[in-house]
């Protein structure tokens, strides 16, 4: 249905949801690349008032992506909960703004948001996080809490995780010990530790977690292990007995996307039951860790939706979080700088990206991390990821991910370095998981104030790890 707005005098058109959303976007430069990026500031302007006008009854039957070709879409619109959507289902895209940024003030915020969440559809957040500032999304996200567990719980009020990355261009296990000794004597890696593997094959895989697993035992840390495999891999590790904490997976917002990675709905729900069986959490049986990424779907030319238009790359990344939250996952982070300036071309767009994403995906009921990151050919820096930092910090990101250096020798990319997540701890009052937490004080690794001391000073026996058994 076409949508037209008025402003100063002109009048503009948009050719359905789909042109409407997408020319109501911030600016990004993987939108303009993908050709439906508004035209102009005014243009821009326009689409975001005639959006704020539309009932949010109208995403459950007009979709962006056909429900007969897309199982995501499927998904989202058979799993909807009407009981939920109740309460906000009389208001428009622009009256869930306001809903949302006065119960957000509220102190009943956090319990009426999330029984309101399993009621909004992925493309109701998306649409509703294109209205608002970038004050607006941390005020809203800092409301809502999200917690998971596998045998450290996340996303508690006042903590925030890490996803310790000790990747090695060649999975060395010496290089990747000596990684994984830097991050547990810093504090990091209560969300898991996290390997991206050089090689996706299952012995390679299997050598690793049996590595990472060795270390948890050893030193009796309430820990988390994951090396990024594609699922079936991990699926296949899990039936010959290796000792799998988490099934990783990256995933996008449409069957196309998904298809380009090498995976489906039922084959995801099958890897989740299978981390399930074999019973290894402490505190919880959340096994999944999801990965996404705006971008990832335009760079599978998967991106097209009713109509054969292409749908802006911020709402297909909200829509991989519906299919996210049918997992029940223990983490799941956008990687946001990753893909490049094709995508997110500065500081300022990533920055604004990962506040979307945490804050979409907390408003949909997920353990929203983000990877606060750039590539080295993008137009940002170490700045800009302080500044993104911060931010998450204040609007209670689950988790962020670090790695030794803030440089990751084996994907080629910048993120956080060990001492950042130090940092946003320190400055914001923020801690570690509480289960890891104790660990930490057990090890002699805290002062009374629950920082970080040098590992010389703790005596710390982590300091043997690369020593002889």
């Amino acid at each position: 249905m076409i949508r037209r707005h008025t402003l100063g005098g002109t009048s503009y058109v948009f050719e359905g949801l789909v042109d409407l959303m997408a020319k109501a976007t911030p600016t990004r430069s993987g939108d303009q690349l993908a050709g439906c990026a508004a035209e102009s500031d005014a243009e821009r302007v326009a689409a975001a008032w005639a959006l704020a006008d539309e009932p949010l009854a109208t995403f459950l039957d007009e979709v962006v992506v056909p429900y007969e070709s897309d199982e995501i879409t499927r998904l989202i619109i058979d799993s909807h909960d009407t009981a939920a959507f109740a309460p906000v289902a009389h208001l428009t895209v622009g009256g869930l703004r306001d809903w949302l940024l006065e119960t957000a003030a509220r102190p009943d915020s956090a319990a009426t948001l999330a029984a309101v969440s399993p009621g909004l559809t992925p493309e109701m957040v998306a649409a509703v996080s294109k209205l608002m500032r970038n004050q607006d999304l941390i005020a809203v996200a800092a409301a809502m809490r999200v917690t998971t567990g596998f045998r450290t719980t996340i996303g508690l009020p006042g903590r925030i995780a890490t996803r310790l990355q000790p990747n090695h261009p060649t999975d060395d296990p010496a290089g990747i010990a000596a990684a994984t000794l830097d991050g547990l004597l810093m504090g990091s890696g209560d969300a898991v530790v996290g390997i991206n593997p050089a090689s996706d094959s299952p012995q390679a895989t299997a050598r690793l977690l049996h590595l990472l697993d060795d270390v948890r035992q050893r030193f009796d840390i309430p820990m988390q292990s994951c090396v990024l495999s594609h699922v079936t891999t991990t699926v296949d590790l899990i039936e010959q007995g290796v000792p799998v904490d988490l099934v990783f997976q990256s995933i996008a917002g449409t069957e196309g996307a998904n298809t380009s990675f090498g995976v489906t709905v039922a084959m995801l729900r099958e890897a989740n039951e299978a981390g399930r069986s074999l019973g290894r959490g402490s505190v919880g049986d959340n096994v999944m860790y999801l990965e996404t990424g705006q971008g990832s779907a335009l760079s599978a030319g998967a991106h097209l939706g009713v109509g054969g238009r292409p749908v802006d790359q911020q709402t297909l990344e909200t829509r991989s979080y519906g299919l996210a939250r049918a997992l029940d996952p223990l983490l799941i982070n956008t990687v946001v700088g990753f893909i490049g300036p094709e995508y997110l071309y500065d500081g300022k767009q990533i920055v604004r990206a990962g506040l979307e994403d945490h804050f979409c995906g907390k408003l949909l009921g997920l353990p929203m991390g983000v990877d606060v990151c750039y590539t080295n050919h993008a137009e940002a820096d170490s700045d800009d990821m302080d500044t993104l930092v911060t931010l998450l910090g204040v609007a209670g990101a689950a988790f962020v991910i670090a790695v030794p250096g803030a440089d990751d020798v084996m994907l080629g990319y910048q993120s956080l370095s060990f001492h950042d997540a130090l940092y946003v701890r320190q400055v914001l009052g923020l801690r570690p998981a509480p289960e890891f937490e104790a660990w930490l004080d057990r090890m002699g690794m805290v002062d009374e104030q629950g920082r970080v001391v040098p590992a010389e000073l703790a005596g710390s026996p982590l300091l043997s790890l690369t020593g002889p058994a």
